[in-house]
């Protein structure tokens, strides 16, 4: 009986009502039955009620194993989809380096058991140094090719590392004038942004230096977004005399971005700095390619001058023409 308790099922449907009819029918007995039912009866309800207490303890620690959020992966698709567009024989050189490593490695394995059957024999003792310099080969040649694919795999991470952060990059969101709200990635093609990252008069100061060259850095598609790592907001102070009646509002159109969701636009600075091996309280600044790839960065103060000497016009007869020379990718 004891073994029947034990082994009832726990999901059964209304047990509560189940027992006490269960109980009632044995009462017509003596009254030993009726004392032994009856704690059969108090027993299943505990051990009913102790299942129902598991279940529901089962079911809230499998909900909570639901909601937490799966890992995030530190390279995305899209990543290695452009790295294969960059580099579309890379692949094909991998696999024939893993061959020709195969095939090194399995001649030396032949030609070492020849070696061994050579040695043990001395009747083939003239063989061994014919067998040692095919060893040789097959060794020197999956070694290099070992090198080779070694080379080419670090170079594809590193490869794909950088787009991934320039990824990461074209997500972040810009606020243009007042209320529209867009992603790096909405530009390309359109302008060369530069990042101004530091203390509000590092970015006061940058504003100030940008101002002999506003005309140039906007006829080469160049737009600033200033980033104040600091917390505090830039003010910026434009002189709308009569005598300059056009330069206010280019300086405004030059300066008229401004970052949005401050928090990812941090991480993404500070992993920068990081790998870069600049210090985190560092002012730093990073130039874009028309296609919203990096081309430059430092630490210090944009160089205006540099960038109106390096960059094509973004409009006219040669704009398309001189698209790629925007810089060699960082």
């Amino acid at each position: 009986m004891a073994f029947l308790v034990a082994h009832l099922p726990c999901n059964m449907a209304g047990p509560l009502n189940f027992y006490h009819h269960y109980n009632y029918k044995y009462q017509i007995g003596n009254h030993r039955n009726s004392a032994l039912f009856s704690c059969i009866d108090h027993n299943l309800t505990q051990h009913m009620l102790s299942c129902k207490r598991q279940m529901c303890f089962a079911s809230t620690v499998t909900c909570s194993a639901s909601n937490k959020p799966s890992p995030s992966t530190d390279v995305s698709f899209t990543a290695k989809i452009r790295s294969e567009v960059l580099s579309p024989f890379r692949t094909v050189r991998m696999f024939f380096y893993l061959a020709f490593i195969a095939s090194g490695a399995l001649g030396g394995l032949i030609a070492t058991t020849q070696l061994i059957a050579a040695l043990a024999n001395p009747s083939r003792a003239a063989e061994v140094a014919e067998i040692l310099k095919g060893l040789g080969i097959d060794i020197g040649a999956a070694t290099i090719f070992a090198f080779l694919y070694y080379r080419e795999n670090k170079a594809k991470n590193v490869q794909v590392a950088r787009l991934s952060r320039e990824e990461s990059l074209s997500n972040l969101k810009l606020r243009v004038g007042e209320k529209k709200i867009i992603s790096v990635s909405s530009l390309r093609g359109v302008a060369r942004l530069v990042i101004c990252a530091g203390s509000v008069p590092f970015i006061l100061e940058s504003f100030k230096l940008s101002e002999p060259f506003t005309q140039s850095l906007l006829d080469r598609g160049v737009l600033v977004v200033p980033f104040a790592t600091d917390g505090n907001l830039p003010g910026f102070e434009i002189d709308e005399g009569e005598e300059m009646k056009e330069l206010p509002s280019k300086r405004k159109q030059l300066w008229q971005l401004a970052p949005v969701y401050v928090s990812e636009w941090s991480n993404w600075l500070d992993e920068q700095k990081k790998l870069a091996g600049v210090s985190p309280e560092s002012p730093v600044y990073l130039s874009l390619r028309m296609d919203g790839r990096v081309r430059g960065s430092g630490v210090g103060y944009p160089p205006w001058n540099a960038f109106v000497a390096q960059l094509p016009p973004a409009k006219g007869l040669w704009s398309g023409l001189l698209d790629g020379m925007d810089g060699r990718v960082l």
